[in-house]
């Protein structure tokens, strides 16, 4: 009988899957992670060997200069993907998007990243109800299919799988816009063990995690805790779908979180060892750990 298993390198490529943190420096890192006294001055360049991409923060709150953003783009590699939050004047306003001199701006500061821009995160506040979702779809339609967007929502209503919940899909499902994913879970696991953790807690929504991927670049951010089982535990899942999605041909992208976010790429580590572990066939590449000085990447 002919063999008719195929060879490894037979099989389909599977799609990528973007790992990173939410930021991509701490003063511990070029000891602890990265273990070269050059990282210190050299922090993108360092982190974009290790983990593939970011979950950029800074443009929630101001927009960089030109010089800037091309100064990013340069330091990392072509399969890096930036991924940066729209302004907050944008997202956090009355009528979500109404500041379209602002979006312009910061559409042309995006464009500046060229292939190097994965998704566009935009984080709705919890007072973002269902009467503004038509709102939201002009906001959509505004940007045009330029990048894959991924949209937070906080409101209780777009997680209690009523009409008000399936509209949201819906309208994402019609842009080909990804519903971002929240998992608190391990966060709020147990009593809060320091008061960073309870500090932390305040801040991040506890919110259901509705796994759903509604285009093409499912987005899940993932807030662990300070213990490692509860971490392993609530990572296992999303090894799988993060898994599946890639058979399915998505490109899902993975931010992990940890109370003291020096200690993230542990995190991200952990996920790693786990898919690996999972899916030897489809093994990723490993960050670097405590104390080596190789490097390596996704």
């Amino acid at each position: 009988m002919a063999n008719t298993l195929l060879a490894a390198t037979d099989l389909p490529a599977l799609a990528p899957i973007h790992i990173g943190l939410p930021v991509w420096q701490h003063s511990s890192w070029a000891s602890r992670w990265f273990c070269e006294p050059a990282a210190r001055q050299q922090n993108l360049t360092y982190y974009a060997r290790q983990l593939s991409s970011i979950e950029g923060n800074t443009t929630f709150y101001s927009l960089p200069e030109p010089a800037t953003v091309c100064g990013w783009r340069d330091k990392v590699p072509d399969h890096f993907r930036f991924t940066f939050k729209l302004h907050q004047a944008i997202s956090h306003t009355a009528i979500p998007g109404a500041d379209l001199p602002l979006l312009d701006r910061q559409i042309a500061l995006f464009s500046l990243l060229e292939h190097k821009l994965g998704a566009v995160l935009l984080q709705l506040p919890a007072q973002f109800d269902p009467s503004q979702l038509s709102q939201l779809g002009r906001l959509l339609d505004y940007l045009n299919d330029r990048w894959p967007i991924a949209v937070e929502v906080r409101h209780p209503a777009f997680f209690a799988k009523g009409r008000e919940e399936q509209q949201l899909n819906r309208l994402l499902l019609e842009a080909g816009a990804n519903r971002m994913i929240m998992d608190t879970r391990a966060l709020f696991s147990g009593p809060s063990d320091s008061p960073l953790t309870g500090e932390v807690r305040l801040k991040k929504p506890r919110v259901p995690v509705n796994v759903i991927a509604t285009a093409e670049h499912p987005v899940v951010r993932f807030v662990g805790s300070n213990d490692e089982q509860t971490n392993r535990s609530k990572l296992q899942p999303w090894v799988h779908k993060c898994h599946q999605w890639r058979q399915q041909g998505k490109t899902p992208y993975l931010f992990l979180h940890r109370p003291d976010n020096k200690d993230a790429p542990w995190l991200a580590q952990l996920f790693v060892q786990l898919y690996n572990q999972a899916y030897p066939d489809s093994a990723l590449p490993e960050p670097v750990k405590p104390g080596s000085t190789q490097e390596r990447l996704f």
